[in-house]
């Protein structure tokens, strides 16, 4: 046998056995003397003959465009543990992308097991403790002068009233002042 068979043939060009006989009963392979397919002769004169509206495109892969964003993070994550990003505007390789990936998997195991181990806490548990301290100390606070004013008056020898309402102004002012310090639990 100088050639290829059907199946052969077909399984090359990647059309079944029967397009391939389809294609010898109308003329558009070339055969040698014993029948076997001449698989370059027949490639070009397919090639020559074919409406290339009917043929068939292979499927192209389905890419779906990265947000620039998710490239900005992968870049993001390389700067941090030191590693080359990707440049603006080049994109990302597959690689550095699973580098950025198998690192921001690490960093969730480590924080998961710190958690485990009790080295991290919850942020709204730790706002709503830090709320309620400054909630009690100012309480003390606002109560401090009533509680005092007798005694500072009679070391003074002023007013019991009057101490203990320049007191609270004073206390009044510093609280105040206070209560625009907002904690950044970041």
């Amino acid at each position: 046998m100088e050639g290829l068979s059907e199946r052969q043939y077909a399984a090359r060009v990647g059309l079944s056995r029967g397009a391939i006989q389809k294609a010898k009963a109308a003329g558009r392979l070339v055969l040698h003397a014993d029948g076997s397919i001449d698989a370059d002769a027949s490639d070009a004169r397919r090639a020559e003959t074919t409406d290339p509206s009917k043929t068939r495109k292979p499927p192209q892969p389905k890419r779906k465009p990265v947000p620039e964003a998710a490239v900005s993070a992968v870049g993001d994550t390389l700067k941090e543990q030191g590693l080359a990003a990707p440049a603006t505007g080049g994109g990302t390789t597959f690689l550095q992308a699973k580098t950025a990936n198998e690192v921001l998997k690490a960093q969730e195991r480590r924080i998961r097991l710190q958690k485990l181990k009790g080295e991290l806490i919850d942020r709204a548990r730790a706002l709503a403790l830090v709320f309620r301290l400054a909630r009690q100390e100012r309480d003390v606070w606002v109560n401090w002068p009533a509680r005092v004013a007798a005694l500072m008056a009679a070391d003074l020898g002023v007013e019991p009233a009057a101490m203990q309402k320049a007191l609270e102004k004073h206390v009044r002012s510093q609280l105040d002042d206070l209560a625009e310090i907002q904690p950044d639990l970041r």
